[in-house]
């Protein structure tokens, strides 16, 4: 990787390390991390608590990260089964003039007080928030007190690994389901 590159990329999660964000590192990778989230104030989003994934590309800053939601949660633009966040600003319009803080700062609380259901990722949080804004407002905190409270966010896969024996476990379990139905 390139010398600069590296630079840029210890700089901005230290700016996160030394924020009022918590962060852990996966393995010590400053490339690889979670960051813990709290839906903003004056939104149905309020009083969630969200553990965000991060994956920032060799390639940065001139690449955009990858960000996703661990645990669940109610939004147009976010897909609620992989968390993947679909914003211009990460996935289009991306500069290397945007550091991590932004993200954290701007971009995610922007995403939560205005989301766009033209461009959605949950068609069923796009419709209901086109058609019926109060039942929209009232899933969402649903959602935030079953699925983004912060034991939901400690819960929530933790290493990358863990995924696969999630998913093993899910298998054997539909093997054991069908083999006591016959």
């Amino acid at each position: 990787m390139h010398t600069s590159r590296k630079r840029r990329i210890e700089t901005d999660v230290m700016k996160l390390l030394m924020s009022d964000y918590e962060v852990n590192l996966v393995n010590d990778s400053m490339q690889e991390f979670f960051v813990r989230f709290y839906g903003p104030k004056e939104t149905p989003f309020a009083g969630g608590v969200w553990k965000i994934h991060v994956e920032l590309p060799d390639q940065y800053p001139f690449k955009s990260p990858s960000i996703g939601f661990m645990n669940k949660i109610f939004h147009p633009n976010i897909d609620e089964l992989s968390g993947s966040v679909c914003l211009d600003v990460i996935n289009q319009t991306w500069s290397p003039m945007f550091d991590m803080i932004n993200i954290f700062e701007v971009f995610l609380p922007q995403l939560l007080r205005y989301p766009n259901p033209n461009d959605p990722l949950n068609g069923e949080a796009a419709a209901l928030l086109m058609r019926h804004p109060a039942e929209y407002d009232t899933k969402v905190k649903e959602y935030v007190q079953r699925f983004a409270t912060k034991e939901a966010a400690d819960a929530a896969v933790g290493k990358i690994g863990d995924e696969d024996e999630d998913q093993d476990q899910e298998m054997s379990d539909i093997g054991s389901i069908s083999e006591d139905d016959s």
